[in-house]
């Protein structure tokens, strides 16, 4: 009864999806392109047994990359094919793969959506990244006998109330699963306590998080010293990476407060859409600025910001840079991943609200490999700090690379975790 309901709702609210797939497409035109994934309906031709993974969009794809390469050296006889819900992830996905894997859209979770989905690539495995339940799409799953795993899985305290207003929906959808590798002790214990609330237990392992096995690219450190470049290689270069909404604005602040002459301070928001808004941000404030697309030679003394207006260059950002603040954590929206600037050597400041990354986080913090600030006169007092100490900053960033190679592993035991329910042979 309480998926029926679920069911009824989706379908009620599936008029939605194409006005909303439209004024999204307004913003990033890259929605409008192939929406009849989202109801069921592919094109992709499948000429192997499918391995199939779903990572919702970017940080998801990224963290995901070491188990996909794994998984390819391992069953090279399979297909693997990602589903996206974002067109960032879809173009993450083209980015780090190319033609190696099989790409489209997770449809809508309606049981004839789904139905079209596993009917077309008829997939062996089935893995889903972090917290995505989607009840239809699991028990549909659970119908055809494909095995269903919550790899990498994480569920903050909020998201564990959330899930649990739900009440015997997501018990089921939970108890429907093959298996489940959590990130943390602690995640394990919410999604157990989700399931044991109606008098269930749930066999959950901790895995460790994926994502401090992502290894740079070989071509960042060249990308980022050609960045450098640019830059100047004397001038002092602070990074604020996948800013969210509103926070541009206070990081602004902070780094005029900072007062630290010369400073180049450089930007990329996490969403594309969002390139714009901060372009005209930066105008409305009177300061020189320019994008990273138009970037071809060295940046004139007078410009104070770069704005990051491109796609796949984090860890190049991350290169170039002489420390990072990582985003959606000065403002209560849980934070983004830090390992990725750790595994770059670059010392690290997160705001106080990092709910989504809680564990990685508070690892960093506990090796001096990251600070953790207030708020925006915190952060300015963190940047004068930092870039004024030059040996302070150079501990961090040996700090942040041993913490990035610390906490590896989690790639070997989600393969072999893979590997009792997808034999080799």
């Amino acid at each position: 009864m309480p998926r029926l309901i679920y069911t009824l709702l989706i379908y009620l609210l599936l008029p939605v999806a194409p006005l909303r797939l439209l004024w999204r497409g307004m913003r990033q035109p890259e929605y409008r392109r192939h929406w009849r994934e989202r109801f069921g309906f592919f094109k992709t031709p499948v000429t192997k047994p499918v391995i199939w993974m779903h990572c919702v969009s970017v940080g998801e794809t990224r963290g995901a990359a070491p188990l996909i390469k794994r998984l390819q050296q391992r069953y090279p006889q399979y297909q693997i094919l990602i589903t996206h819900a974002t067109p960032t992830g879809r173009e993450a996905g083209e980015q780090l793969f190319g033609d190696s894997v099989l790409r489209c859209y997770l449809p809508y979770d309606t049981r004839g959506a789904v139905a079209r989905f596993l009917g077309h690539f008829q997939p062996r495995l089935g893995m889903l990244m972090e917290t995505e339940l989607w009840f239809n799409l699991i028990a549909g799953c659970k119908t055809r006998d494909i095995p269903i795993l919550l790899v990498n899985a994480r569920l903050s305290a909020k998201s564990a109330q959330g899930y649990a207003r739900l009440g015997r929906l997501a018990g089921n959808g939970l108890r429907q699963l093959t298996a489940i590798a959590a990130q943390t002790m602690q995640d394990a214990e919410r999604l157990q306590s989700l399931v044991a609330a109606h008098g269930h237990s749930l066999p959950v392992e901790v895995t460790g998080n994926l994502k401090f096995d992502v290894t740079p690219p070989p071509e960042a450190s060249a990308q980022g010293e050609a960045l450098r470049e640019h830059f100047g290689r004397t001038r002092p270069v602070f990074l604020a990476a996948s800013t969210r909404d509103g926070e541009e604005a206070m990081i602004l602040d902070a780094v005029a407060a900072a007062k630290l002459p010369q400073l180049l301070t450089v930007i990329v928001p996490r969403h594309p859409q969002r390139f714009d808004e901060v372009a005209n941000l930066l105008t409305r404030r009177g300061i020189h600025f320019l994008r990273r697309s138009k970037l071809s030679q060295a940046v004139p003394a007078n410009v104070e910001v770069v704005l990051g207006d491109s796609m796949g260059e984090m860890f190049a950002y991350y290169a170039a840079c002489d420390a990072a603040f990582i985003g959606g954590s000065l403002q209560p929206l849980g934070g983004q991943n830090l390992i990725e600037a750790s595994a770059m050597s670059k010392p690290v400041l997160v705001g106080p609200h990092t709910f989504n990354f809680a564990a990685a986080t508070e690892m960093a913090i506990a090796a001096k490999a990251a600070w953790r600030v207030q708020d925006v006169a915190d952060l300015a007092r963190a940047l004068q700090r930092l870039f004024g100490d030059p040996e302070l900053r150079q501990s961090m960033s040996w700090k942040a690379l041993e913490f990035s190679a610390s906490a590896g592993g989690a790639t070997q035991r989600i393969a072999d975790l893979v590997s009792r329910y997808l034999p080799d042979r």
